[in-house]
C-alpha cells in the first residue's frame, strides 16, 4: 500500500472478523462513506464473507488474527504500531475487545505526536471488569444508544462524559422502504414453501435462536393468542449459532407439548427478512436482556409493519420516538397478549414514515468525529513543527 496522501484522511476500523452481525454491518457502512467521500479506508479483521463487499466498494482490507483471545495476540502490537505508523494513519477505530486492547498497546508505543487518534464504539453492555473497561478508553468513545451512554456513564466513571458520544445506528430507507411488498413471484415462493400459513395473522419473531431473544414468551403469546380465538400463526425467523442446537431442540419440544406444531413455524435463517416483515401483521421484540440498540425493530417499523416490544435499552428508545403504540413494560406477559390481541382486532394499518434513525445521519456523525479528531490532531503537529 502506498503512504496516504496528507490532504487527505486515513481511517483504520478493526474488529474480530467480517461475516456477518450488526458490528460487520455498522464497519462497512462507515467503510463505504469514507471511501463516497473520497479519504481512505482500512479494515483490519480475520477476513469473512463481507472482505468482499467490502473491498468492491473501495476500502482495503487487511487480514490479521485481531480478535483471538490469546496471549499470542499480542505478537500483533508491534506489528500494528508499524502499520500505523507506514500509512500515517489519522483515526484507529476499534469495534470489540481483543482488537481494542491490541490497539490501544500499539497506540501508546507510539510518540504522542506519532499516532492517530483513537476512538472506540461501545456496541453492547459488556460484562463490567478490567477487559471489558478498554472500550472506554478512547479519546472518543461512540455509544451506540443513550442506553450504552447510561451504562458506561454508570460503570466506568472514571469514563469522562464529555468525551462519550451517542450515535445510534441507522436503517437505509432505501433498503427497507416505507410500504414495501414483496414481488408476485416471492409470494407465489413463499406459498408454495409455506402452503399452511395462507390467510394467517402471522406474527414474526426475528433474531438469532438464542435464550435472551425471548423465545418462550413468544410461544405463550401465540398459544394464548389461539385461546382467544384469533386466527394467529408465529414465525420464528433466525437461525441457531454452532452450540445452540440444544436450545433449538429445546424451543421445538416446548412447540410440541403445547400442541403448537401447526401455529409455529421454525423458518431458519433467511435473507429474505424485508418480504417476512411485509407479509406479518407484527413484529416482535421480546429481548430477556435490554438489547443496545435493536435493529431489527427499525427495520421492521421503517417499512410500516408494527412492531410490539419490551421497551427496555435501544428497542424501548425506538419504540418511545417512533411508535409508541408498541410499548410495553418489559416481561409483562399478559399485556403484550392484551396489546398484540388488540392491534390484530383493528384495521391493518401501516407504521407511519418517520425520519429517525437515518443510516446517512450515523455516517455523517461519524465521519464528522473522524474530522474532528484529526483536524485536533493535525494542527497539534503543525505548531510542534513550527
Amino acid at each position: 500500500m502506498l503512504p496516504a496522501s496528507r490532504s487527505s484522511l486515513t481511517v483504520v476500523q478493526m474488529l474480530p472478523a467480517l461475516e456477518s452481525g450488526g458490528v460487520e454491518r455498522g464497519t462497512l457502512e462507515i467503510a463505504l462513506a469514507l471511501v463516497e467521500r473520497g479519504y481512505r479506508s482500512i479494515v483490519i479483521s480475520a477476513g469473512g464473507r463481507l472482505v468482499e463487499a467490502l473491498e468492491r466498494a473501495g476500502s482495503e482490507h487487511v487480514t490479521w488474527q485481531v480478535g483471538k483471545k490469546s496471549p499470542s495476540s499480542l505478537w500483533l502490537v508491534n506489528r500494528l504500531r508499524r502499520f500505523l505508523w507506514t500509512e500515517r494513519v489519522d483515526i484507529l477505530h476499534v469495534r470489540s475487545r481483543v482488537p481494542a486492547w491490541i490497539g490501544w498497546l500499539a497506540w501508546k508505543s507510539l510518540p504522542p505526536v506519532m499516532r492517530p487518534r483513537f476512538v472506540t464504539t461501545v456496541h453492547g453492555a459488556y460484562s463490567v471488569n478490567a477487559y471489558s473497561a478498554i472500550m472506554t478508553r478512547g479519546e472518543a468513545v461512540i455509544a451506540v444508544s443513550d442506553t450504552i451512554r447510561e451504562y458506561v456513564r454508570v460503570n466506568y466513571p472514571r469514563s469522562p462524559s464529555e468525551k462519550i458520544r451517542v450515535i445510534h445506528r441507522g436503517r437505509d430507507p432505501l433498503e427497507f422502504p416505507h410500504g414495501h411488498r414483496p414481488t408476485p413471484e416471492w409470494r407465489a415462493n413463499w406459498e408454495a414453501e409455506h402452503p399452511k400459513l395462507r390467510g394467517k395473522l402471522l406474527i414474526t419473531l426475528p433474531g438469532r435462536i438464542a435464550r435472551l431473544k425471548g423465545h418462550h414468551d413468544f410461544i405463550t403469546l401465540i398459544d394464548q393468542l389461539r385461546d382467544r380465538g384469533f386466527n394467529a400463526h408465529g414465525l420464528i425467523v433466525g437461525g441457531a449459532e454452532p452450540g445452540k442446537e440444544a436450545y433449538l431442540s429445546e424451543l421445538q419440544s416446548l412447540v410440541a407439548q403445547r400442541g403448537l406444531n401447526a401455529h409455529i413455524t421454525f423458518t431458519g435463517h433467511r435473507g429474505d427478512v424485508k418480504d417476512i416483515y411485509a407479509i406479518s401483521r407484527i413484529v416482535c421484540s421480546l429481548t430477556t436482556q435490554p438489547e443496545s440498540f435493536g435493529r431489527t425493530t427499525l427495520e421492521a417499523l421503517s417499512i410500516g409493519t408494527p412492531v410490539v416490544g419490551y421497551a427496555h435499552g435501544g428497542v424501548g428508545e425506538i419504540l418511545t420516538r417512533v411508535y409508541p403504540n408498541g410499548w410495553i413494560e418489559p416481561f409483562n406477559v399478559p399485556a403484550l397478549v392484551d396489546r398484540v390481541a388488540a392491534l390484530l382486532t383493528a384495521p391493518k394499518a401501516l407504521v407511519p414514515a418517520f425520519e429517525d434513525f437515518q443510516l446517512r445521519d450515523m455516517q455523517r456523525q461519524t465521519i464528522e468525529l473522524y474530522e474532528e479528531l484529526a483536524g485536533v490532531r493535525q494542527a497539534a503537529r503543525s505548531q510542534r513543527a513550527a
